[in-house]
């Protein structure tokens, strides 16, 4: 992870949010989703989080495992996500 910040942020949030967390050593490459900390509505918990913290929107097609498997594909989702738009030249 290459965002200390956004990474903690994240991290702090899904221990205190889901009890499997609590239960586990988490690290960046924890599988969230088949190993049951984070369930399908935990994951709409983890996208309403996401939102309002990093000021992103995420839109359905998002909604991916490649996006929400680990801690560390939420924090390159997050980072992309933020990641200024270049607009063509005209």
């Amino acid at each position: 992870m290459n965002d200390g910040n956004t990474g903690s942020r994240i991290l702090s949030f899904i221990i205190q949010k889901f009890p499997a967390a609590k239960k586990r050593l988490l690290n960046e490459d924890v599988p969230l989703l088949e190993s049951g900390i984070i369930d399908s509505l935990g994951t709409l918990e983890v996208v309403g989080f996401l939102e309002q913290t990093f000021n992103i929107k995420v839109e359905d097609e998002d909604l991916s495992p490649e996006n929400f498997a680990t801690l560390r594909c939420l924090v390159s989702f997050v980072d992309r996500k933020r990641a200024p738009v270049e607009v063509p030249a005209k």
